[in-house]
């Protein structure tokens, strides 16, 4: 684990440089501590790097790989007012560390839209549409805005949807699933009632109506709720806006999901300025 941590600031460290357009001798120059910090985690006998490269692909290492990423972009801005580092390092990844707080600042505040527009008695869920590396920011700004996080990976739980249920019915689809991953959560794609009602029939933990009007969901949630399960979870998604999600609400749905918020949310406008050192001190007792 040590070695893959490495391995993943060091790669981190190669992006900034070649993403920023810095030099990675004068990058390095302004960090010696960081530099330090990956020296002691490498390994005596470099020869090893590929297995800390196999190790690094396990699926809690390549979640870390963003936040890793970000870390050390983060990490001069705080240390520029400490003057613990060069100026040259604060100026080269200042661009990148923008773009990372623009962006998901942007799906934070697309996120609180949606949560508001939904009102208090519905869940907003994100989806795994999400930039490629950036999905353990992406749910962290999605929390942040007042959201929940959808699944993180297919191993969360199982979700059939459309192509997998082709050839097979629901009902088959289901118990399959739970003899193969018992205990997992099994979720069921529908776009028509009579699919929810096969669900029903199966115990399927939740259905998720895709691209039904509010109408169709009000007609779904009442069969659920009439059903021999009526704590069968309901999950709207697909076409969901901020100008309906309030109809989707108000039809009984308890959870809904949208791309929107991570794949379309826009930027918040964010800027980066040092202001000069006068080297007057304002602290108590200083000035009049």
């Amino acid at each position: 684990m040590r070695r893959a941590t490495a391995f993943v600031i060091l790669l981190a460290l190669g992006w900034a440089a070649w993403d920023t357009g810095a030099d990675p001798v004068r990058l390095v120059r302004g960090m010696p501590w960081l530099v330090d910090i990956v020296r002691r985690m490498l390994p005596p006998d470099l020869r090893v790097l590929p297995a800390a490269l196999a190790g690094a692909a396990t699926t809690v290492e390549i979640a870390l790989l963003g936040t890793a990423v970000a870390a050390v972009l983060a990490l001069p801005l705080a240390f520029l007012s400490a003057r613990n580092v060069a100026a040259p390092a604060v100026f080269y990844p200042a661009r990148t560390a923008l773009n990372f707080l623009c962006h998901l600042s942007g799906v934070a505040t697309a996120t609180h839209w949606f949560v508001e527009a939904a009102g208090s008695a519905v869940r907003v869920l994100d989806t795994r549409k999400t930039l490629p590396g950036l999905r353990a920011l992406e749910k962290a700004a999605v929390r942040a805005g007042g959201g929940t996080n959808h699944r993180g990976s297919l191993s969360d739980f199982v979700l059939l949807k459309d192509n997998h249920l082709a050839g097979v019915t629901i009902g088959d689809a289901v118990r399959r699933s739970r003899a193969l991953w018992p205990g997992r959560a099994v979720e069921v794609e529908c776009d028509r009632l009579e699919q929810v009602e096969e669900a029903i029939a199966a115990r399927a933990t939740m259905v998720l109506l895709d691209n039904m009007t509010p109408d169709e969901v009000c007609a779904c949630v009442a069969v659920v709720r009439a059903s021999q399960v009526p704590e069968l979870l309901v999950e709207v998604s697909g076409g969901v806006t901020l100008e309906n999600v309030r109809a989707y609400a108000d039809a009984g749905a308890d959870v809904v999901s949208t791309s929107v918020i991570t794949q379309s949310a826009p930027a918040l406008d964010l800027g980066f300025d040092i202001a000069a050192h006068t080297g007057v001190d304002r602290g108590a007792g200083g000035g009049e």
